[in-house]
């Protein structure tokens, strides 16, 4: 290669990731899947788009999908909080495992009954396309301003960065199933793989976590340096738990949520680079993959694909859904919805390479097929996942932003910070008194910072807009810091109505004082219990924000919750619109 065509490449490239950048404002417009945008960009420039460009190197496509996908967990991991384990850490964990063993079941039987190919290759097509990608989900979620219920919400977040593992174990296993056809061993492979893929991972995400947390808190390194080790560790520990056998996106997975939920120095900063580096690779690897497509090589697989995608959007995945979510309860509409959501995307491209590099019989046909399918998802679901959370009505009011702050970490203190928060227009801080902030035990008011100068006599004084407020608070404190700072939610009366309703009940007030007031009866069985208990009742100890249960002619709606305890709830007349 010629100096001048690298440097033409380096142009290129980068000319592709800018347009693949713009491209993702213009999509919010149209409610576009955005990783649908960057494969047909790539398709675009591919050899047989206007860009002419060449690119068949199936092991240079695995390698770098493979780092790509491993920051993408990762990043996934970052922002799992331990909050929403609460309700849907053993739901997800069911869609994760039992979940992907029957949608890749029943997407295999579909593949075996279309293809007529032997069952082994069928089950391997099933597993190909066995796992979700949330993580365009949420970005198409978020690109439409929806805020979900807590349990669906975490329960999809879960299962992303945990079905993966599981369906990459099972291409896996099935692509040594195929090459030791006829061994007799394959009882033994299966076990085995299992075995060393799950424990592994296990094993080394916990272990490796720990030691990458400690060396985070402990090492003294410039600021900018923070997010580049907790990148290079967690990459270290996915390659050694690969070179090992076991799952290295499992234990990337976990090394990710235990630096998400641990105090660190910069944590803030280590959030937002990983943002950063995690978009650059899902806009690289899309237009790779789409690169890496041939278009003329999708005609024959149209049909097949088509019957496929059939089977595993509106048959395979809606039962994976029920049979996994069975023991937890879940009202139906959030399963329906949850079903929908079974959005395909980069993982199952990267393990249609396997078999290519396994040099398997029909490894082109796989990769051919299975990126036929993620396409047809990614247009169907895709476009529509919106409209239907809409549709079900599972969504929520828009609630209050986070509070921005400016924030220092104390050197040796790593429960510590310095924050500065700006008092916000029609925030619950604006006029309150400064000895009235929630300042608790640990942390200490440092002075207010009013029109370029800083005060110190400020107990009796009352916040004004645009006050600087410098606070010295422990970790525990900046949650409720952040409710009083926070921007006011911008959600009309009548939006919060409609959806909380025209009442607030004390979660105290029993149902047959309600049933009297309403001129309707209540079971006997029901008659002495609070809202609160009944609440709890229906939603068997877990409920979330926005539960709601009709009772006669008024629906009981829960507005306020902290942890499992109900703090406030809506009452809705059910003849008002």
């Amino acid at each position: 290669m010629t100096i001048e065509l690298m440097y033409q490449y380096i142009f290129g490239a980068a000319s592709l990731a800018l347009l693949c950048v713009v491209a993702s404002v213009l999509t919010r417009r149209v409610g576009a899947p955005i990783l649908l945008v960057f494969l047909v960009i790539g398709m675009l420039v591919g050899e047989e788009g206007p860009g002419g460009f060449k690119f068949d190197d199936f092991s240079l496509a695995f390698l770098l999908g493979n780092i790509a996908l491993a920051i993408i967990i990762f990043d996934g991991g970052l922002g799992t909080q331990k909050a929403t384990f609460r309700v849907s850490l053993k739901p997800a964990l069911s869609l994760a495992t039992v979940g992907v063993l029957i949608t890749a079941g029943i997407t295999g039987y579909a593949a075996y009954r279309v293809l007529g190919l032997p069952w082994q290759e069928a089950l391997l097509i099933g597993a190909i396309v066995g796992s979700t990608d949330a993580a365009a989900v949420f970005g198409l979620l978020r690109n439409a301003g929806f805020e979900l219920k807590e349990r669906t919400g975490a329960t999809l977040e879960i299962e992303s960065g945990s079905n993966d593992p599981m369906a990459i174990f099972l291409t896996i296993t099935l692509v040594q199933l195929l090459q030791v056809q006829g061994a007799g061993n394959e009882g033994w492979t299966v076990v085995n793989e299992l075995f060393l893929q799950m424990g592994l991972g296990l094993a080394v995400g916990f272990t490796g976590g720990y030691l990458l947390v400690q060396l985070l808190k402990k090492l003294a390194l410039p600021s900018s340096s923070y997010p580049l080790l907790a990148l290079a560790g967690a990459i270290t520990l996915f390659g050694v738990t690969t070179m090992w056998g076991g799952s290295g996106f499992l234990a990337i997975f976990i090394v990710g949520v235990m630096i998400g939920n641990t105090p660190l120095p910069y944590s803030n900063d280590i959030h937002r680079f990983h943002d950063g580096v995690s978009s650059l690779s899902q806009i690289g690897m899309f237009l790779m993959l789409g690169l890496l497509v041939t278009p003329s090589n999708l005609l024959p697989m149209v049909i097949p694909a088509v019957a496929i995608a059939f089977v595993l959007i509106f048959i395979a995945r809606p039962l994976a859904v029920l049979v996994s979510l069975l023991p937890f309860h879940f009202p139906w509409r959030e399963q329906v919805f949850i079903g929908w959501c079974g959005l395909r995307g980069a993982v199952p491209i990267i393990l249609a390479v396997f078999p290519s590099l396994a040099g398997l019989e029909h490894s082109r046909m796989y990769f051919d097929l299975v990126f036929f399918v993620v396409l047809i998802s990614l247009v169907l679901q895709g476009w529509t996942i919106a409209p239907m959370a809409r549709w079900l009505g599972i969504d929520l009011p828009p609630t209050a932003k986070a509070a921005e702050c400016l924030h220092l970490t104390i050197k040796h203190e790593q429960d510590k910070e310095l924050l500065v928060y700006p008092v916000l227009a029609g925030s619950r801080a604006d006029g309150i008194r400064v000895k009235r902030l929630p300042v608790t035990e640990g942390s200490q008011m440092v002075g207010v910072i009013h029109r370029g100068v800083l005060l110190h006599d400020i107990d009796q004084r009352r916040l004004m807009c645009d006050d600087q407020v410098i606070i010295l608070a422990t970790s525990s404190a900046r949650a409720a810091l952040g409710s009083v700072f926070a921007p006011p939610a911008h959600v009309s009366f009548n939006e919060g109505g409609r959806f909380f309703g025209e009442f607030v009940l004390h979660p105290d007030a029993k149902l047959s004082e309600i049933a009297q007031a309403y001129g309707f009866e209540v079971d006997a069985a029901n008659a002495e219990l609070t809202v609160k208990d009944y609440l709890l009742k229906k939603f068997h100890g877990k409920p979330v924000l926005g539960d709601n249960a009709k009772l006669g002619p008024v629906k009981l709606i829960v507005r306020e919750i902290k942890g499992n305890n109900i703090e406030s709830v809506g009452l809705k007349l059910r003849t008002s619109k």
